[in-house]
Formats: structure tokens, sequence, C-alpha cells
């Protein structure tokens, strides 16, 4: 999208097209204004959420990739959800302003990813996780019963996306030496905002104008602290997994799983779950090699390795 708009997004009409350049400085702006506000209140839930385990590692590149693949399937739910709900209050007068599906939307991108990562048939091979389930709950909640809050988790997604989103994006191509041409990172890549810094400035302006007293910004604050809870518990939640992630399998294979702890949170079972696979590779390899047959054949060619070596050392 250029940044003059030459183009209206959905839910904005032809006569409110705005000139990016013509809103409002951050100069300008007023400790009242809702931006402020969500900016203010939510420092420590941002810092807190910039120093999760799981964030720390990604800056520094230490990202394996099924643990990138099972984060990107839940913004796929996340985002799914989010999108629906906008959706469907995209008339709402505390909402409507803020309404960019253009320019925003981030679920068919992430689709994208999806096929990139598990196939043509990735909608069969994900599953939603116990910590994204109760985010993706309070979104449809609140789309249903407290529209005039989704103003915060659009806040909290999509200028976080903007932001810190573009310097993931980097690191995560250079780390799990991904395509240039943007194949498994289509999610951070937002092609119809030519400049990022004055669509959020943009943005920031469009929260200001909605017609709220200082009650309903309290709690659009409140939520956007809420939503950084969510995001922090599904930080939490792939660091657990990632833990159990001993080997990385390459050329976006399955991980191997090291037979400790609990083998549903093992990720190789979790996207098999409801298929009738017969389950973890880890589990399957020593139960084979349980078996007398197995063990005679590992014997000799143990046997025959060494018998070899003695020989070449003779």
């Amino acid at each position: 999208m250029p940044s003059d708009v030459t183009e209206a997004s959905e839910g904005v009409d032809e006569a409110e097209n705005v000139r990016y350049e013509e809103t409002e400085d951050d100069d300008n702006v007023s400790p009242t204004d809702l931006s402020e506000m969500l900016k203010e209140g939510t420092k420590e839930s941002h810092d807190r959420a910039e120093n999760t385990q799981f964030v720390k590692d990604f800056l520094k590149g230490r990202i394996k990739k099924e643990l990138f693949k099972l984060a990107t399937v839940a913004l796929y739910y996340t985002y799914s959800a989010l999108e629906e709900e906008m959706d469907c209050n995209k008339d709402h007068p505390a909402f409507a302003p803020l309404y960019f599906p253009l320019e925003l939307h981030r679920k068919e991108a992430l689709a994208k990813d999806m096929e990139y990562f598990y196939g043509e048939n990735w909608k069969e091979k994900i599953q939603c996780s116990e910590a994204t389930r109760c985010y993706i709950d309070r979104i449809h909640h609140v789309g249903q019963y407290e529209p005039e809050l989704l103003v915060a988790h659009a806040y909290t997604r999509y200028m976080g996306d903007l932001s810190g989103g573009q310097i993931l994006k980097k690191v995560a191509q250079r780390a799990l030496k991904l395509p240039s041409t943007g194949e498994g990172i289509q999610f951070y890549v937002f092609d119809n905002i030519s400049n990022a810094q004055q669509f959020k400035q943009f943005y920031r302006a469009r929260i200001n104008a909605l017609d709220l007293d200082k009650k309903a910004k309290e709690r659009i604050v409140e939520e956007a602290n809420k939503a950084f809870e969510f995001n922090m518990q599904v930080f939490d939640e792939l660091d657990k997994i990632g833990a159990l992630l001993t080997e990385e399998a390459q050329d976006g294979g399955l991980p191997v799983h090291d037979g400790k702890g609990d083998l549903r949170k093992c990720p190789y079972y979790a996207t098999k779950l409801g298929k009738g696979d017969p389950g973890c590779p880890y589990h399957i390899g020593m139960a084979m090699l349980k078996q007398p047959t197995m063990q005679f054949v590992l014997a000799a060619c143990i046997a025959l390795a060494a018998g070899i070596a003695t020989w070449y050392m003779m």
C-alpha cells in the first residue's frame, strides 16, 4: 500500500482516506490519549514479555525449526480468532476506525507459512495448544460481549508485528536458513504497508480519535496487559516443549523425543494426535531394539565393524 493510501481499505470510506504524513506526530500526543495510555500502561508487561526465555533465545538466533513451526501454529490460531471477531465487529463504533483487513490481517499469510512447513494437508497436522486455546477463548469472549476491548488485542498484536516482529523476521530467516524469497516468514511481510512507521503513527491517531470515556480507556489498557499475559503463557508453553527437543531433524523433519518427560508433550506426538499414528520415533526405535532379532542384527553389525577396524589397524 502506498504511503499516501491511494486505495481505501475495507471499513474506511473513500472520503476518509488520509495521508500518513498528515497524522499527528509523537510530540503532539497527550497523556490522556489512548495510544499513550496503552504505551505507558503496558510498559512493564512489554518488558516482561521481551525477557521471557523463548523471546531472548529467539533474538539470539537460538530457535529450533520445530519450535518455530509450533510458534507459527499458535499465531495461526490466534489471528484466526482475532480477525474473525474483527470482521464481526467491523461496524462497531468503538472498533470500526481500526478495521484495516487489507493492510493488517495475517491469517492468509500464516496459511502460506503453514503450507510451507507442513505441506498441503497442513490443517490435518496441527492442533491448538492449551495456552493458545485460553488466549483465543478470551478473544472470542471480548468480540462477542465487549467488542470495544478488541482495540487492546489489535494494538498489542499488530503494532508489535510492525515493530519487533520485523527483527524476528530477519533472525528467523538467518537462523533457520529459510529461503530469501520469504517462504516460512510470510507472517512478517506486510505487502500493503510501504512505510511501517508512518502506518503506526496513523493507527495510533485512529486509536486516539475513538470516542471513549476515561473508564473505557482504562479497561482497554487493562485488557492489553491481559493480552501480554496470554502471549507470555504461550511463550512459556513453547519453552517447555523446547526443553524436550534434544535433536533437530533437518530439512523440515520432526525432532526426536528423548524419552524423558510426558510423551503427550512431545511435538511429534502432538502433531499426530487423532491420526492413529503409532507414536514417537524414540519409543518406536526403543521398542524395536528390545526385539531379539534386532538385537542379534545389531550385535552382528557391531562385531563386523570391530573386525574391520582390527584388520585396518594391523
